[in-house]
């Protein structure tokens, strides 16, 4: 269960906008945040230790916003979501309204505001490669997983050597899975590791073919997402050892949104099939 802390109408001046009048001259902002955590041990404590410090809470913040020069105020929101998330480990969401009083426009315009919601997500991605030092490549992309300041990795499970699935005239995989932690929207996420990919130099020569790396989000959270660009959970994950064998590893009772079974509860349905 989460509680809301709301802090209201925060003003602080700063320096974004397009225009160099707007960087030069800066103006006054409001921000408007609603913070979601736990309260109940504050409650029934009656201690500040087990709650948000709003007052230190609201200083930060107002450093952190006006110390810095973003072109859109869409940035400056992101950036605000992120840094309380990045900041403060006891919470869990944040909607944060940025509003900008003054615009540069002709209109009559009371105020311009971006309102975003962000909030701390689990995703569940397997990597593979099977060309190039493949150790190497996994690690390559550990690394840059690591560096990505929008995700954490939380647990890593070993490396697993598996013959190729699909399209079999192709070496052996080495395969892994990772636990992570993200505020990022399931599609940015695939944005951020397709440019990971790219980073590392992967080229798509055939369908199931050769790579020197591939990464894919096999959960996240508890969504369901079928589209044309992505689907969540991954499609084939029952069917594939080398994808429930490192996911055992790190969570053998992270339950299938769509099948309703365990991780182990799938691993031992195909170790079974696979025998037969």
């Amino acid at each position: 269960m989460t509680d809301y802390i709301s802090i209201k109408g925060l003003e602080v001046f700063a320096y974004h906008g397009v225009f160099e009048s707007e960087k030069n001259l800066g103006q006054r902002y409001k921000i408007d945040l609603k913070i979601g955590t736990k309260t109940q041990r504050a409650g029934l404590t009656d201690d500040l230790e087990k709650t948000i410090d709003y007052g230190a809470l609201a200083k930060e913040v107002s450093e952190n916003f006006s110390r810095k020069s973003f072109n859109l105020i869409e940035a400056a929101a992101e950036d605000t979501a992120i840094f309380i998330l990045d900041n403060y480990k006891n919470i869990e969401e944040v909607y944060a309204r940025i509003i900008k009083p003054y615009t540069p426009v002709r209109e009559s315009i009371d105020e311009v505001a971006v309102e975003i919601f962000r909030k701390k997500s689990i995703s569940y991605i397997g990597l593979g490669a099977n060309i190039g030092n493949r150790e190497e490549n996994l690690n390559n992309a550990l690394n840059l997983i690591n560096e990505n300041k929008y995700m954490k990795i939380l647990k890593k499970s070993s490396l697993y050597e598996t013959a190729a699935w699909g399209v079999v005239d192709q070496p052996d995989f080495l395969n892994m899975a990772i636990k992570i932690e993200t505020v990022l929207s399931p599609h940015e996420l695939l944005y951020e590791l397709n440019n990971i990919e790219e980073k590392l130099g992967r080229t798509r020569l055939r369908h199931r073919g050769e790579r020197n790396i591939d990464l894919d989000i096999l959960f996240f959270d508890d969504l369901v997402i079928f589209e044309n660009d992505l689907i969540i959970p991954h499609p084939y994950i029952k069917e594939r050892s080398f994808v429930l064998d490192p996911l055992n590893e790190i969570e053998p009772y992270l339950n299938h949104p769509v099948y309703n079974n365990q991780i182990r509860d799938l691993k031992s349905d195909l170790d079974s099939k696979n025998k037969n």
